[in-house]
């Protein structure tokens, strides 16, 4: 009996490690910097090639045929790439392969039609109207006491910003025209008050098999604002059972107006004050950034990434969710504009106490902006384990300033002077001295 085949669309190494345990092999469709970067693991007999887009059709079908492999019957294509979503159902029907339907996939990039579904099935959802375009704005009618700007298929809070009234709609869009920005189909959205929840879950024949909630220490887009790399824990069925309660019913609804079959979602949540109503803001048909992967394994004993695997395979998980009692989160870290030097490596961060695991994602040498601009933008992140969310929230003061007293950037724009003196304060047992000559 032959093995199964899946075409991954987008380098996944979680996703790449569930292939090797369950005997499938891998194509991956890989962009140039996930290609460039050396860092793709391949199972045994896997395949990695290179393509321009990954969101791109006939970017992908033009290299499986110049690769030879375009008659080959693959049993499934899967990403977890977020803005593939679409181009994986299209590829998949056109390879004759199981894949999620490319309509319900389109639900779950655009928002207003994903909002729009949603409300007509009684989901309480956020207010939205479409901005056709950015660039334009004079007829988009402004009925909010503030509002959320962002694109309309977006992800990871980029090109996303907060107004309040006509006038900041106009300066933003102002804005956008010249900083000529490419996605210009935008949505205004109702800004809500409160907490920012995420349900990280699995859905197999159109039924939600496991679902767990997180909680964002403050809402990813006011990080953005305030320049904070973002920081989450997971929620504990038992400690916070009323969570899931009032959580539960908005998850099912939502999914199963969706369309939903077989697949693992990534669904944010609003929880308002006073009143405690859940109300919808979006979702995806991928897991969660920031490692996500590592916190629901942790805290559940449940691997998204294996769960994607199978679903797309047709093959229900086999789940076996063991809880722990520990309180299990995310720190991003990110630092100051300039040059990156060095900071801190996994083994280092590891070795620090309450630190379960570590990824770097800036190579030094590479150049760090002055503002970082979506929330999945960092240095790197660290997977916490504590006993309490008061230490865990001491934990993330602390190891953010411990690392930033170990992290070394080369500030931009500075004058030979100044580039000298700071040499000067980071190494001062190394002396590049200025001095005369005074012959043999």
């Amino acid at each position: 009996m032959s093995r199964p085949s899946v075409l991954l669309v987008g380098a996944d190494q979680y996703v790449l490690r569930a292939c090797e345990r369950h005997q499938v092999d891998a194509v991956v469709i890989a962009n140039s910097g996930s290609y460039d970067s050396g860092r793709v693991r391949l199972p045994t007999g896997g395949r990695l090639i290179r393509v321009d887009d990954v969101t791109n059709v006939e970017d992908i079908l033009g290299a499986l045929y110049r690769e030879g492999l375009g008659d080959l019957k693959f049993d499934a294509v899967q990403t977890t790439w977020e803005y593939a979503a679409v181009t994986t159902a299209v590829l998949a029907r056109a390879l004759g392969c199981r894949t999620i339907d490319p309509v319900t996939a389109l639900h779950f990039r655009d928002k207003s039609l994903q909002k729009a579904r949603l409300r007509d099935a009684g989901v309480p959802v956020t207010r939205a109207v479409v901005v056709p375009d950015v660039f334009d704005v004079s007829d988009v009618a402004f009925d909010f006491e503030r509002a959320v700007l962002k694109p309309i298929a977006g992800g990871g809070t980029t090109s996303t910003s907060v107004v309040s009234s006509r006038k900041d709609l106009e300066d933003a869009s102002r804005a956008f025209r010249e900083q000529k920005e490419t996605n210009r189909t935008f949505l205004l959205e109702e800004f809500v008050e409160g907490d920012e929840w995420m349900a990280e879950g699995i859905v197999f024949g159109g039924e939600v098999i496991f679902f767990g909630l997180g909680a964002y220490t403050e809402p990813c887009l006011e990080a953005v604002t305030g320049q904070v790399p973002i920081s989450l824990r997971r929620l504990d069925p038992t400690q916070e059972a009323e969570a899931y309660a009032s959580a539960e019913p908005v998850v099912r609804a939502a999914i199963e107006a969706l369309g939903l079959r077989d697949s693992v979602f990534h669904m944010e949540l609003f929880r308002e004050p006073g009143t405690g109503r859940i109300v919808f803001s979006e979702c995806a048909a991928r897991r969660g950034g920031a490692l996500t992967q590592e916190q629901v394994l942790a805290k559940f004993n449940v691997d998204l990434a294996e769960a994607a695997l199978l679903c797309a395979l047709g093959r229900r998980p086999e789940l076996k969710v063991v809880v722990t009692p520990d309180v299990i989160g995310c720190v991003g870290f990110y630092g100051s504009a300039g040059t990156v030097i060095s900071y801190p490596s996994p083994d280092e961060l590891i070795a620090e106490p309450n630190v379960e695991f570590a990824q770097t994602y800036v190579p030094p040498g590479a150049t760090l902006s002055t503002k970082f601009s979506a929330s999945a933008d960092m240095l790197g992140a660290i997977l916490l384990a504590t006993e309490t969310v008061e230490d865990f929230d001491k934990r993330v003061v602390e190891l953010r300033s411990w690392i930033g007293d170990r992290l070394v950037v080369a500030e931009p724009n500075l004058n030979s002077g100044q580039r000298w003196a700071w040499q000067r304060a980071n190494w001062p047992d190394r002396e590049y001295r200025d001095w005369l000559y005074e012959g043999r």
